[in-house]
């Protein structure tokens, strides 16, 4: 039975439930795993999710920061998480479809602003969670898997809107695009939305600070959908939902989707 998920930094789930009420009804996803949640699991607004067809949850929170979820209209089924680096962050979650299907839902640590773990802690913490993740995949070799979040980092040349003026800042430093690298390639992950869409520039995340964003454009892809390759092919439509950076009190994030013929 084929399946739409969609993964979305929401920056807030409560300041935002009326937007993600808004994806829920007008685009429909089976699935939506959220990130940035910034809210205990007991405060998360879940009956008027449940109210659009969205009974199924599985979370993890904190109060104020960090937190990750998934809303479903199919059964899915906690399979736990993980405290990569040892952060005591809610960072990570894995639930299972009936089809047997698990499905990550990740938020990468940001990294701060200083690309240098000397002087600025949070870039290793950045970096000692992706080796843990690494490592994971290594050890566990995934399959049938779907890996779904915010990575904060945007791999490709074509995932900024200026490789040369981002070279030196987080998230698109070498230093990171390597690290994210040896991660993927350490579950044989595929990215599904590069497999769909292979060329040209292409964002999930426009910084608040800009002015007008849409304007100006200055994009980065931080958000990502990847599968294991014994279910790769059978991901396809990737989009962005870019209009949704748009709407009233955003994210600064938009949507990104990815169906599956499972």
């Amino acid at each position: 039975m084929p399946f739409t998920l969609a993964t979305w930094n929401i920056n807030s789930v409560r300041l935002r439930e009326p937007i993600v009420q808004k994806l829920l009804r007008e685009e429909a996803p089976d699935i939506l795993c959220l990130q940035e949640c910034k809210s205990p699991v007991e405060k998360i607004p879940t009956e008027g999710f449940a109210a659009l067809g969205y009974p199924h949850i599985v979370a993890r929170g904190q109060k104020g920061y960090n937190g990750v979820a998934m809303l479903s209209k199919l059964p899915i089924e906690d399979v736990g998480d993980r405290d990569f680096a040892g952060l005591g962050h809610a960072r990570h979650i894995a639930a299972r479809l009936e089809n047997g299907v698990v499905i990550h839902n990740f938020y990468v640590p940001a990294g701060g602003d200083v690309p240098d773990r000397e002087v600025n802690e949070k870039f290793g913490q950045k970096l000692d969670y992706l080796t843990e993740m690494r490592d994971w995949f290594h050890t566990e070799a995934p399959r049938k898997s779907i890996l779904v979040g915010d990575l904060n980092i945007a791999p490709r040349e074509d995932d900024v809107w200026s490789h040369k003026q981002l070279l030196k800042v987080v998230s698109h430093t070498p230093v990171e695009v390597a690290q994210l690298a040896e991660t993927q390639d350490a579950g044989g992950w595929v990215d599904i939305t590069r497999k769909d869409i292979p060329d040209g520039q292409l964002y999930s995340w426009w910084s608040y600070r800009a002015r007008d964003w849409d304007a100006a454009d200055k994009g980065r892809r931080l958000d990502h959908v990847w599968a294991t390759p014994d279910i790769a092919n059978a991901g396809h439509s990737s989009r962005i939902l870019r209009d949704a950076r748009g709407w009233e009190k955003p994210s600064d994030h938009a949507p990104v989707f990815a169906t599956f013929d499972l």
